[in-house]
């Protein structure tokens, strides 16, 4: 394979658009952070890598994704049903986001992509629930919709080796919630999640570094009265990209750190404000595959919780594919 066939490769691999969860699963609710439930909308793994970022060329993008979580908490969590306590949870998710980067640019030349991305959810989760008559141990499997993310603004300046990029995910309260039911596919609350990043890439070696930093705002739950603090997250990747048959290797590591800035509030909040954090970091891999005028990204990641507090503690596995046209 030519250093040229190369190269042109590596910028394809830069152009390809893609979004964040879900659990983007840009949108994957019940499995992450402090906050009502120990959970977030924001999550580990979904806006860190190149296969994530807004595209710099126009084109339409598909992103169909899966994430698995695994994870406990061995002390008391404020859910749906009250009071919860050594709460194991598994959560299966799958979703799809679509999306268009235009080609008229915009603020001094920004490419601008607009997206919007739809969960499905399987969840199982047992846990210690208190009642009238003491505590007593509950299990549930919950299925069905996710809160879509709606993506308005995904902004990315390129410029030599560097993008900048800026980014406005909106998480609404669309999917499935009961008040009294343990687990829920959906948070009953919006989240504003305001993020900026910068992307270094070097065509010629194929060494690729990303840092994006978040600032998750959510609102009160008016079923529970209940307003899960704001949080600030860090999600940095280091990837080596390499010529493998007809399309290009990526080989990395990924870290991350979530913590809840604002304590939690609301008469619901009977756990005080109930901070927390987590920090992580795990493999990444990935493959390239120029297809003529399209391109095909494929994404494997596993994610492991290494330092938490009052939130699920366990591992992420992500797969992800997008496909640019």
């Amino acid at each position: 394979m030519s250093k040229s066939t190369v190269l042109r490769r590596g910028a394809l691999l830069k152009s390809a658009p893609a979004v964040i969860m879900l659990f983007m699963l840009i949108t994957v609710p019940q499995i992450v952070f402090a906050g009502e439930g120990g959970v977030s909308h924001v999550i580990p793994g979904a806006m860190a890598t190149l296969s994530d970022l807004p595209g710099t060329a126009p084109s339409w993008f598909l992103k169909p994704l899966y994430c698995y979580y695994q994870g406990s908490f061995s002390a008391q969590l404020p859910t749906a049903v009250g009071l919860a306590g050594d709460a194991d949870a598994t959560i299966n998710t799958v979703g799809l986001v679509a999306g268009r980067t235009f080609e008229t640019t915009v603020l001094g030349g920004a490419h601008y992509t607009f997206a919007v991305a739809l969960p499905f959810i399987w969840l199982d989760i047992s846990a210690n629930v208190e009642t009238p008559k003491g505590t007593v141990r509950r299990d549930n499997t919950v299925s069905g919709l996710g809160d879509m993310t709606i993506l308005p603004v995904m902004l990315a300046w390129k410029t030599g080796d560097w993008q900048i990029d800026a980014v406005l995910p909106i998480y609404t309260p669309t999917g499935d919630y009961k008040k009294g039911r343990l687990g829920n596919t959906g948070l009953n609350f919006w989240t504003f999640d305001p993020l900026i990043g910068a992307v270094y890439s070097n065509k010629a070696s194929g060494f690729n570094a990303t840092l994006h930093a978040g600032y998750a705002m959510n609102t009160e739950n008016p079923d529970t009265d209940y307003q899960s603090g704001d949080m600030i997250h860090l999600e940095g990747v280091i990837q080596q990209y390499l010529p493998l048959g007809p399309g290009i290797l990526s080989i990395g590591g990924e870290g991350f750190y979530f913590d809840q800035l604002t304590g939690d509030s609301g008469d619901g909040a009977k756990l005080g404000d109930f901070k927390g954090r987590t920090a992580g970091l795990g493999p990444v891999l990935g493959y390239v595959l120029p297809l003529g005028k399209q391109t095909l990204v494929s994404e494997l990641k596993w994610l492991t919780e290494i330092e938490t507090k009052r939130r699920l503690e366990g591992d992420f596995i992500w797969v992800k594919v997008v496909y640019k046209f």
